[in-house]
C-alpha cells in the first residue's frame, strides 16, 4: 500500500469523524429543543424507559452493521448524557428561581465554591464572592461584602466554616445560610448557635465533585439543624435539577460518611502508599496491569489529585471516623492471617460475605 493510498484512507476517516461530530452537535441541538417542549408540557427531563429503547436500538443497528454492540452502547450512553446536560441546564435557566435575588458564596474561588457560583448564576442570582483569592472578582473577607443577601453559601474548610458560623451568630444575617462541608459534627456548635439566633440556617452536602455538569443520579444531602423551613428552602435550589435529595440528621450523616468517604479515601491512599513504597517502578506495574489493577489505579489517581488538607479533615475531624479505620485495619489483619495460615475456607467465606452484602444492596 503506497503512501498516497494511506493518505487517502486517513483523509476519508477524518471526514467521517467530522460527520460524526457534526451529527452529534445536531443531536444535542435537537435534544435542547426537546427539553423546551418537555418543560411546556410539564414532562420530566429523564425517561429511563426511552433511554433503554434508544440503547437497544443502537445495539441492534451495530449488530446489523457488524460493529461492536458494546461500543455502540457506550457511544449512545455518552450522547444521552450530553442531551440530559443541556436539558437540565435549560430547565434551570428557564425556571430563573434566583431572579432578583442576591447570593454570597464565601470561599467562592475554591473548586466547590466556584461550582455553586456557576450554579446560582445559572438560576438568575446575582452572586458575590468572598474569598482571599478572589482578587478584583470579589472581596477577601465575607464581612466586607456590601449589600443584603438572600442566600449565604459557606464553601470553606471545616475549621474556617465553624469560625464563620460563630461570627455570623454575633451579627445574624437575614438570608438563608448553609455550609457545604463534607462533615457536620465539627460544625455542630456553630450551626446550633446560629439556629438559636433565629437565622434560617441548614447544612448541605453535595455528594459530587466540582467537575459535575449533570445532577441526574447525584445526591444532595440536606441536614436539618432545627430550622426545617431553611432545609426546605435549600432543597428548593435543586428543584429544577434531576438531583436526588436525601434528608438526615447530623450524626447519621457523619456515621455514614465515615464509610462513604473516610473508608474509600483510606483504601486508595493506602493502595498508593504501598505502591509508592514497593520499590517497583510505576511504568513496570502498568505494563503488567490487570483489569482490576487498572480500575483501582484509576480511582486512586483521582483521590491523589484532590486537596490533601480537605481529605485529612475528613479523616481526622469525623467523630465516627475511627470506627471505619479500625475496621479496615482489622480486616487487613484477618486477611493476612488467613493467607499466612493457608486458610482457604476462611478466605472463600470472606469473599462470599462481601458478595452476599452486595447482592442484598442491589436487591433493595
Amino acid at each position: 500500500m503506497g503512501s498516497k493510498e494511506l493518505s487517502s484512507l486517513a483523509e476519508a476517516i477524518a471526514e467521517i469523524d467530522r460527520e460524526i461530530v457534526g451529527l452529534s452537535g445536531r443531536r444535542v441541538d435537537l435534544a435542547a429543543r426537546l427539553g423546551e417542549l418537555k418543560r411546556v408540557q410539564g414532562l420530566p427531563i429523564r425517561d429511563y424507559a426511552h433511554e433503554k429503547e434508544v440503547v437497544g436500538r443502537a445495539r441492534r443497528m451495530a449488530a446489523d452493521a457488524g460493529l461492536s454492540e458494546a461500543l455502540a452502547e457506550r457511544m449512545m450512553l455518552e450522547l444521552i448524557r450530553s442531551s440530559l446536560v443541556v436539558q437540565e441546564q435549560g430547565q434551570i435557566e428557564a425556571d430563573s428561581a434566583g431572579t432578583g435575588r442576591n447570593a454570597l458564596v464565601i470561599g467562592g474561588s475554591g473548586r466547590m465554591g466556584g461550582w455553586f457560583v456557576r450554579f446560582l448564576e445559572s438560576q438568575g442570582f446575582h452572586v458575590d464572592v468572598a474569598d482571599p483569592s478572589a482578587g478584583e472578582a470579589g472581596v477577601p473577607d465575607w464581612r466586607d461584602a456590601s449589600g443584603t443577601f438572600d442566600l449565604h453559601v459557606i464553601a470553606t474548610p471545616l475549621t474556617a466554616t465553624q469560625k464563620i458560623l460563630d461570627e455570623m451568630a454575633e451579627a445574624p444575617p437575614l438570608g438563608l445560610v448553609f455550609d457545604i462541608g463534607s462533615l457536620k459534627t465539627p460544625l455542630r456548635s456553630g450551626l446550633d448557635r446560629l439556629a438559636r439566633t433565629g437565622v434560617r440556617v441548614t447544612s448541605v452536602h453535595p455528594m459530587f465533585g466540582p467537575d459535575t455538569d449533570l445532577l441526574s443520579g447525584r445526591h444532595v444531602v440536606l441536614v436539618d439543624v432545627g430550622v426545617p423551613e431553611a432545609t426546605a428552602e435549600a432543597g428548593g435550589l435543586f428543584a429544577s435539577t434531576m438531583a436526588s435529595l436525601v434528608e438526615m440528621d447530623l450524626d447519621s450523616h457523619d456515621r455514614l460518611i465515615a464509610y462513604i468517604l473516610g473508608l474509600s479515601h483510606a483504601l486508595n491512599i493506602v493502595f498508593l502508599t504501598v505502591l509508592a513504597e514497593s520499590g517497583e517502578a510505576a511504568s513496570r506495574l502498568t505494563d503488567l496491569s490487570s483489569t482490576t489493577f487498572d480500575s483501582q489505579l484509576a480511582v486512586a489517581s483521582q483521590v491523589a489529585g484532590e486537596n490533601p488538607h480537605l481529605y485529612f479533615e475528613i479523616q481526622s475531624l469525623n467523630e465516627y471516623g475511627g470506627e471505619a479505620l479500625s475496621a479496615l485495619s482489622e480486616a487487613v489483619e484477618r486477611l493476612r492471617s488467613m493467607v499466612d495460615s493457608e486458610d482457604g475456607t476462611g478466605f472463600a467465606a470472606l469473599m462470599e460475605q462481601g458478595a452476599s452484602y452486595l447482592r442484598e444492596t442491589t436487591q433493595r
